[in-house]
């Protein structure tokens, strides 16, 4: 049977446990570290004693180094099977010959456009271009080698050419010398040039990311923290009679059958006045069976007492701005000051609304408060490690500062609370994009309302477990933006606000962090630096090869510091990730084929023990005289619906990251000749790190 391959996932013991007994437990390391004192005694001393401590020293010497033999042992046969696991999931994978061109059976793609397979493939094509030229100029390269034309890196020698008589000079000689020159005068300038300006753009981001790590050390210094009004708090704790404006809560969703029972109890479970709150349910699916799962649960939760109201669209437009328009449209809207809303998958903790709604009172500039997110499932696989560190850097450092300095950051669609009046002055929820979130928020930062983010307040959620979610998910995170951007300018540019805001949303908010960012990442580790291979009279420096990465990951990092032994895996995977942001990008930035994709992101309907056990105090409370569900039972049930929804899963090969690795591992071998040793390194493991994205080993594994 061959070992599993989830070796990045959770802590496991590794190595062969060994058990050694020693003739004197009480000997200390200290003794083995070198002789005694006596030992160097000419004289004066008997022989016998002298000899008798070599003979302890040596005879734990010895019990040690066989302990460190078996320690050793332990670990090649570790990586033994890692490589076996490996080896077996590559060639699953590859048996299967499933990719990322076929579409899914079971994929939600609910009005979601169909992409245009021109436009798709174009990306790839621009790959294979560049795999396929380096591939050619590798083997040329090393024709050259072998010829005689060593040359160090990244300064080729030109004497050779210019002094060698043209008679000596063979057919290679000749189109060598003239490919050199060709490089010389043609190829590296421009190569050069753009490479200087991807230069300048990262420094300036690593500059604003270090303004952003530093503002997050001066809040932490001064532990600053957004207080509501004191007397707000004492009317909480004392009853009813304290500050609890009317909220509506909203739970859109759409075919999230893993996931419903456990955001819908949650929010029927928040700690507000049963008079003073309602729930509206807003279920877009399109599978008459999770309609009717989800319209039962609602109804269970009504009879108990809960305020709760199930909406299903017929006419399902607008994905879910447009889901929330309409529940926005229902008469009894007006009755309520406050709109909380919640996705699927989270879990909101019973005093949210107490720790939320507060901020608002006497603050009639405030239009939003948002939460953290937490995860469920942060430590499941080595995907949801390197997404954990991305968005803890994400609310604890991005989000804080500028919650903290601006009064103004994106709000993340979900575990906020916005005031209804400043949702209209807004201009209300549209469908003109992908990210709805950013939208409603940027247009309310030009109305001049007032944004909280509440770093001590959380609310637990999903991460994606597998790298087609992960993946889709991002597309649409990053195309969005542009297309945002496209809309949204003349309006920045005219609204009533200080030129510093304008500047701020303008630069750092879009072009700096949305666009800026992928370019660069994509365009100066995967494509410009293998090309230096080739054409070495254009260069990278190593600061910015290894350096300046190595510190910016180090900062990403240090929100979340259980993570520090990910660092590596993290730097590269976000230049993997690059590629797929860089397309999202592109897309929406110039409106192509997939720059209004929808995905649904695929939830697994992991709940915590907490989770658990409250459910089934929840149960014991409603349901005396019925019989007390067990808890093992519960999980039994859950496991099995994760195992059902596992069967229509499949792991898929990926062909523009596949082309990539295999260009990066091109340039690392042709980064031999020139005996460039940081370079070969990066691109070596960049190109693995390629490879293993390609082959979708990096996530959820289904067998």
């Amino acid at each position: 049977m061959a070992p599993s391959f989830d070796w990045w996932a959770k802590e496991s013991h590794k190595g062969t446990p060994v058990v050694v007994k020693m003739e004197n437990p009480n000997w200390s390391m200290v003794e083995l570290e070198g002789p005694s004192d006596e030992d160097f005694l000419i004289g004066g001393s008997p022989a016998r004693p002298r000899d008798k401590a070599r003979g302890k020293n040596a005879k734990q010497l010895t019990w040690v180094l066989l302990l460190k033999a078996h320690r050793a042992a332990g670990c090649l046969t570790y990586i033994g099977s890692v490589m076996i696991g490996l080896g077996s999931a590559i060639r699953r994978r590859l048996a299967a010959g499933r990719t990322d061109s076929e579409t899914d059976a079971d994929t939600d793609t609910t009005g979601m456009e169909n992409e245009n397979p021109t436009v798709k493939s174009r990306f790839y094509s621009c790959i294979k271009v560049f795999l396929w030229l380096s591939l050619l100029l590798l083997c040329f390269e090393i024709a050259a080698y072998f010829k005689g034309w060593h040359f160090g890196a990244p300064n080729l020698q030109l004497q050779y050419i210019f002094t060698t008589p043209f008679a000596v000079k063979d057919v290679f000689d000749w189109f060598y010398t003239n490919w050199v020159l060709i490089r010389v005068e043609y190829l590296a300038p421009p190569l050069q040039f753009l490479a200087n300006v991807c230069i300048v753009l990262f420094l300036i981001q690593s500059v604003d990311r270090l303004v952003l790590c530093l503002g997050c050390f001066w809040i932490r210094f001064k532990k600053i923290k957004p207080i509501p009004v004191k007397d707000v708090v004492a009317d909480l704790e004392s009853g009813e009679e304290g500050f609890f404006p009317m909220v509506l809560v909203q739970i859109p969703m759409c075919n999230e059958r893993e996931v419903y029972q456990q955001s819908i109890a949650a929010v029927c479970n928040l700690d507000w006045p049963k008079s003073k709150i309602l729930i509206q349910v807003l279920d877009d699916s399109d599978d008459p069976t999770t309609q009717t799962l989800i319209n039962e649960e609602v109804q269970k939760w009504e009879q108990e007492g809960a305020n709760i109201l199930y909406r299903h669209r017929i006419i399902r437009d607008g994905y879910k701005a447009g889901n929330l328009k309409s529940a926005m449209n229902c008469s009894y809207v007006k009755d309520y000051e406050f709109v909380a809303i919640f996705d699927a998958d989270f879990q909101p903790t019973p005093d949210f609304l107490k720790r939320t709604v507060p901020h608002f009172k006497d603050n009639e500039e405030l239009g939003l408060v948002q939460a953290r997110w937490s995860f469920v499932n942060k430590d499941e696989n080595l995907l949801t490690r390197l997404q954990n560190i991305n968005l803890s850097f994400h609310f604890e450092v991005e989000q804080q500062v500028n919650g903290v300095f601006i009064n103004f950051f994106g709000f993340n669609g979900t575990a906020g609370v916005w005031r209804i009046k400043a949702l209209e002055d807004a201009g209300g929820w549209l469908e003109r994009t992908t990210v709805e979130d950013m939208d409603i928020a940027v247009r309310a930062h030009l109305k001049g309302w007032k944004f909280i983010f509440l770093n001590d307040v959380e609310c637990q959620c999903e991460l994606p477990e597998s790298y087609e979610a992960y993946r889709k998910q991002q597309h649409r995170w990053h195309s969005g933006p542009m297309q945002l951007f496209r809309l949204c300018l003349p309006d920045i540019i005219r609204a009533k606000i200080s030129v510093w805001k304008k500047f701020n949303m303008i630069f750092l908010f879009f072009l700096l962090r949305k666009l800026i960012l992928p370019f660069y990442s994509f365009t100066l580790f995967c494509i410009i630096l293998p090309m230096t291979m080739f054409i070495p009279e254009a260069e990278l420096p190593a600061w910015v090869v290894c350096y300046i990465p190595a510190t910016m990951s180090f900062l990403n990092i240090l929100p979340a510091p259980k993570s520090f032994p990910f660092i590596v895996p993290y730097l590269l995977f976000e230049n993997t990730m690059s590629v797929t942001k860089f397309n999202a990008m592109i897309s929406g930035l110039f409106q192509l084929g997939s720059a209004y994709e929808w995905v649904v992101t695929k939830k697994s309907g992991r709940s915590s023990e907490g989770d658990l056990v409250s459910l089934v105090e929840k149960e014991q409370k409603h349901h005396r005289g019925v019989s007390v569900p067990n808890l093992e039972e519960m999980k039994v049930e859950i496991q099995q619906k994760e195992q059902k929804a596992r069967k229509k899963k499949h792991n898929r090969i990926y062909m523009k990251e596949l082309a990539l690795a295999f260009l990066l591992l091109t340039a690392s071998a042709r980064s031999l000749l020139s005996a460039q040793g940081i370079h070969f390194y990066f691109l070596l493991f960049q190109g693995i790190s390629f490879l293993l994205v390609g082959l979708d080993l990096i996530g959820e594994q289904v067998g």
